[in-house]
């Protein structure tokens, strides 16, 4: 299998990151859809490759190195400057149900350290996402 492109990896992640508590939830699915059409990162995609880009996904993850495989995908397509971008798009996607499982927490906790996301960057992104996703009901 081909590695992925950077925006590919970029999705992979978002994919990993919805599937990481076992429920893709509808406002995780529509929220990485939203972040390809919206984010300057994912200019130029073609957003019909959407779906393909995931199923890819779903096939490296039953590969031997799944995960593993996803995550060094990731590190290596991704150029180092934009890692904390990736775990941004992370933290977006985990934080659209207003509500994080133990995995997922984990699963950041996991791409953090892959990406070597300082402390300070993560927590700043962290909350900026918390407070984006917050409503007034």
């Amino acid at each position: 299998m081909a590695e992925p492109t950077a925006q590919e990896a970029l999705i992979h992640l978002m994919v990993v990151m919805s599937a990481a508590d076992r429920d893709m939830t509808d406002s995780e699915l529509a929220r990485i859809g939203s972040v390809i059409r919206l984010m300057p990162v994912f200019a130029g995609f073609d957003e019909e490759r959407t779906i393909a880009v995931a199923r890819q996904c779903q096939e490296r993850l039953q590969a031997p190195d799944g995960l593993d495989g996803i995550l060094s995908s990731v590190a290596a397509a991704v150029p180092p400057d934009l890692y904390d971008t990736a775990y941004a798009l992370a933290v977006e996607v985990a934080s659209a149900d207003l509500h994080m499982e133990r995995e997922e927490l984990r699963m950041l906790q996991i791409v953090r350290a892959r990406l070597n996301v300082d402390p300070l960057s993560a927590a700043a992104i962290e909350h900026a996402a918390r407070a984006r996703h917050r409503t007034l009901a």
